[in-house]
């Protein structure tokens, strides 16, 4: 799996790419078949096939070590940015093979955006992180500043930090609370128009009321964006996703509707680890 100069981002697939491929990328952006993952000679991630619904929250839970964070990066390739990385299998985006040798990285990150740990707001204002990706990705005098303004506006409003900084979008975002600072990671992805939005434990940073009003958010967005978290809150999982993965040593043991999983596991490792018995 190394591309060779990829040029392009993930599409949809279209009636040509044939009737099934097409139909199942409608109800499932993302999709592995065999996903194998070695860091070295450690495989950390062992056949796993798993197709994550469109338009809902999939949470990825499973003790530290379980794989949960390198299936996250897989889906976006950051895994690639360490040396020692070795993937097999496949991985379809909106029905796009990303590892076909025509998609771009970069294109790739715009439609399949990522909200890290700890929030990493730029040193810069408000105003220009909300805009940072867009200007990567644009030529410089693309947009007027009419049009950035209304950019950046929307962005902020959508992850309710709007009329928390509109009077200050000049200041440096790292003035921000860590409840503003990562909905403000969150917002400067927007602008981008990802189709999927990947969170590895958002909250882990924060308390009990920021961690709260982040669910909100994500609750919210979750009628615009397909988004996977990770995350070791298991009150979290319950609350925040519709469908739930539980991963064990590389694997993926169980995956269904959250209700389901945490009331009704279907394997003896899952139930185990629900009840806090193991992990």
């Amino acid at each position: 799996m190394t591309g060779a100069s990829p040029t392009s981002a993930p599409s949809a697939p279209t009636a040509a790419d044939g009737p099934a491929l097409s139909s199942l990328a409608s109800t499932f952006s993302i999709q592995t078949r065999a996903l194998n993952l070695w860091y070295g000679d450690f495989q950390a991630l062992k056949g796993i096939d798993v197709d994550i619904r469109r338009g809902c929250v999939t949470a990825l839970i499973g003790p530290s070590g379980c794989g949960k964070t390198t299936l996250l990066r897989c889906f976006n390739r950051i895994n690639e940015r360490y040396g020692n990385v070795k993937t097999q299998g496949e991985i379809r985006v909106l029905g796009k093979n990303i590892y076909d040798s025509d998609v771009s990285l970069g294109e790739l990150r715009k439609t399949v955006g990522m909200v890290f740990q700890r929030p990493n707001p730029l040193p810069i204002s408000i105003y220009d992180n909300v805009l940072f990706g867009q200007r990567v990705h644009s030529e410089r005098g693309s947009l007027s500043r009419a049009d950035r303004d209304v950019m950046v506006q929307s962005a902020l409003e959508d992850v309710f930090l709007w009329k928390d900084v509109k009077d200050k979008l000049h200041k440096k975002a790292t003035q921000l609370t860590l409840e503003q600072q990562q909905k403000l990671c969150i917002a400067r992805l927007l602008p981008l128009k990802p189709r999927v939005i990947l969170m590895d434990e958002p909250c882990s940073a924060l308390d009990a009321e920021g961690t709260q009003r982040i669910e909100s958010l994500i609750d919210g967005l979750k009628e615009k964006f397909t988004i996977v978290i990770v995350t070791h809150n298991m009150g979290q999982a319950g609350r925040a996703s519709q469908e739930c993965i539980y991963m064990l040593m590389g694997k993926l043991i169980e995956h269904g509707k959250t209700s389901d999983i945490f009331l009704n596991p279907k394997c003896k490792e899952t139930e185990m680890y629900i009840e806090g018995r193991y992990g």
